[in-house]
């Protein structure tokens, strides 16, 4: 077995890591960290949520930099402000107990940009951000990157699926010629391939996890037969055999989310919903009781549910299925994580088998009937 030592990884950071249970690295822990360790190299990773992003971008990060130099010297950018916060709380851990300081500070939307203005004021060797937030700094001159030598987008297909292209493209245009380019995404559509003509090296190290498993080998799929007027009581009948098990159900609509959530608070259950008409404060405390598992299970639409992180969900349940494949992929992904097992369970009604079908051809998975 591969240690993190012999990855290169210094032993201050693996007294870290050994305390957050990280001990055995994952594939693409294994691949990226020694290329980015010891190359000064621009690095396509192609790899789902859920497989060690985190640590295989953010030790090297952390391994650039100089603390005693008080320059933003790496920016880190992420779709969402959950995961934001995931990667800035995961550089702090990961830095407990080196003998000298590395500050990462976190910038998103949804909170008071004065605030984040005077944290940038302090010592700030890396930033994470959200790009419309990191604009709006940059172009107030609250943070300057322009000496900034590693710059990291994280799940670059879902920015680009967000609206974020044009900030993007800008953020991408400062200080071009002196930095590394790191890009992680777990779909290569044309906008991310022109991305990486546009901005990073034709001599790229090129990084890719289980590629013919679009959908994690650790989830079984399902489905069952039912009718639209059934739905609910069906899965009151899966939530009554799954009263220790955490999950998450997602519907298409906002109002579908909402309606189910009320429906499944009425029974009883512990429910709680993400939609997009939420406030953040009322988003961060249902994401908290989620995380706390005073709630047992979340009900969100495709949009809401980005940038979710939350392991030991046992499974996830399509009220519908999604209108899109990749969608599928996000949906399901939700759960098995770190090497866990999990089930993706699709409700449909008559008429609907075509698309089980069509997803099971396109994916290269098999899903399997359950009968209540």
């Amino acid at each position: 077995m591969t240690t993190f030592s012999e990855l290169g990884v210094h032993k201050f950071y693996i007294k870290g890591l050994k305390e957050l249970n990280i001990v055995k690295p994952t594939e693409i822990q294994e691949i990226a960290i020694p290329i980015l360790l010891e190359s000064k190299t621009d690095l396509i990773g192609l790899a789902q949520t859920g497989t060690g992003k985190t640590a295989a971008f953010g030790l090297p990060v952390l391994h650039t930099i100089d603390p005693n130099n008080s320059d933003v010297q790496a920016l880190i950018i992420a779709p969402t402000r959950e995961l934001v916060q995931q990667i800035q709380k995961q550089l702090f851990r990961f830095t407990k107990y080196i003998d000298h300081k590395i500050f990462a500070e976190g910038v998103y939307g949804g909170e008071k940009i004065d605030k984040q203005i005077q944290n940038l004021k302090r010592t700030t060797h890396i930033v994470v951000a959200t790009p419309g937030r990191l604009l709006d700094l940059v172009e107030r001159g609250a943070v300057d990157i322009s000496k900034v030598k590693t710059l990291v987008l994280d799940e670059a297909d879902e920015m680009l699926s967000m609206g974020f292209k044009e900030d993007l493209n800008k953020i991408l245009k400062f200080n071009t010629s002196r930095r590394q380019t790191w890009l992680f995404s777990a779909t290569m559509p044309d906008e991310i391939k022109s991305i990486i003509k546009n901005y990073m090296s034709p001599n790229a190290a090129r990084v890719e996890v289980n590629k013919n498993a679009l959908v994690n080998e650790n989830i079984s799929h399902h489905f069952i037969h039912t009718s639209i007027k059934d739905k609910v009581n069906m899965i009151i009948r899966i939530l009554d055999k799954r009263q220790e098990e955490r999950g998450i159900i997602f519907c298409r609509t906002k109002a579908g989310t909402k309606a189910l959530a009320e429906q499944l608070q009425n029974e009883g259950f512990a429910v709680g919903a993400l939609e997009g008409d939420m406030q953040q404060k009322e988003r961060d405390k249902v994401m908290r009781a989620f995380k706390n598992e005073s709630l047992q299970v979340l009900i969100s639409t495709d949009v809401s549910a980005r940038g979710i992180d939350v392991n030991n969900l046992a499974f996830v349940l399509h009220h519908q299925l999604p209108e899109q494949l990749d969608y599928y992929t996000h949906r399901s992904g939700r759960t098995a994580r770190a090497g866990k097992t999990g089930q993706s369970i699709a409700l449909i009604i008559p008429g609907e088998m075509q698309k089980i079908i069509d997803t099971q051809k396109a994916l290269g998975i098999t899903f399997r009937e359950i009968t209540m």
